[in-house]
């Protein structure tokens, strides 16, 4: 049995599941490997214990985690106040493909700060390590089922999220989530890797070329600016660089680096952020951005924008460095 801070709040959220016949879980807009995973294991695990539920998960698909489960999106004006489920998101304005949505209530799973979004019952944890984990905790703790494709989803999560456990937010709680549903599943999770891991050849000559142009300014702030030209001659989509960016952690001269990648279908510039050591949520949220103390993001239609964001996270490296 894992260790449990706060086992009522499980009991309450299984309660808050069984009692609709309508479920829709929803997660941020650009979604990473533990949005995804948690999203589409939830869903399952509910269907597979409530087979009776109609149960959606929704947002934009993203081709590159196919392989997890595909999302199902009802048409919203054919439901009557469903429970709204939201995982791995603080903030309403981040929340994908839920416009129309007409919910009774919100229940929310999330390891990011607190901000505007609070659910009538609200299971918000900064210390873990991903929303991928707070479902694994949650389903090994209720009636909830599991099988082997959820639980490899949450195993991919987790991996993903804390960096194959080497981020701040890993602790002996998310190993022993881990060691616990390896237990329960009986899951090959040393082949779960190459799913995360395997990429193209274009997509490492996209990481060559982020390397060979990444500029590292005086107060050990690195930044990149990745146009759609760049991402058309490599081949690869908008979302690939804020999948790379945790690959420049232990840089020695890097405290805290940022790639800002243009997205012409949106008219906008998606910027990730991650640092090892100077706290840049708070910096984030003053460009309509957030996330975590060492990992935040934002998504910006103005180049000059762009240029404050650098100087004042580059300020923050020098604030620091001068502690």
């Amino acid at each position: 049995m894992i260790l449990i801070i706060n086992k009522n709040i499980l009991n309450k959220i299984y309660r808050e599941i069984k009692k609709y016949d309508k479920i829709v879980i929803a997660r941020h807009i650009g979604p990473d490997p533990d949005a995804i995973a948690s999203q589409i294991a939830l869903r399952d695990s509910i269907l597979l214990t409530f087979p009776q539920k109609k149960v959606y998960a929704v947002g934009i698909s993203v081709a590159k985690f196919k392989s997890y489960g595909s999302l199902n999106h009802p048409n919203y004006e054919e439901l009557n106040n469903p429970l709204l489920i939201v995982l791995d998101v603080p903030n309403m304005i981040r929340v994908d493909g839920i416009e129309g949505l007409k919910y009774k209530s919100i229940l929310k799973i999330d390891h990011h700060p607190k901000e505007d979004i609070e659910g009538l019952v609200d299971w918000t944890d900064e210390s873990k390590s991903s929303t991928s984990q707070m479902v694994t905790e949650l389903i090994l703790n209720t009636k909830l089922k599991l099988n082997a494709k959820i639980a490899e989803n949450l195993f991919l999560g987790i991996v993903s999220d804390s960096e194959r456990f080497s981020l701040k937010n890993t602790s002996y709680e998310t190993f022993a989530t881990v060691s616990s549903l390896i237990k329960e599943s009986q899951i090959d999770f040393s082949s779960l890797y190459e799913v995360l891991y395997t990429r193209p050849l274009s997509e490492h000559k996209f990481i060559a070329f982020i390397t060979n142009n990444l500029i590292v300014d005086e107060n050990k702030f690195a930044y990149i600016k990745i146009s759609d030209q760049d991402l058309k001659d490599f081949n690869v989509d908008a979302a690939t660089p804020s999948n790379l960016i945790n690959g420049y952690n232990f840089i020695e001269e890097i405290l805290v680096w940022m790639f800002v990648t243009e997205d012409v279908k949106n008219n906008q510039y998606k910027i990730s952020i991650r640092s090892r050591g100077p706290i840049i949520n708070e910096i984030a949220s003053k460009y309509n951005g957030g996330g975590h103390k060492f990992a935040s993001g934002a998504r910006l239609t103005k180049m000059e924008d762009v240029d404050n964001l650098i100087k004042d996270l580059s300020k923050a490296c020098q604030t620091y460095e001068n502690k």
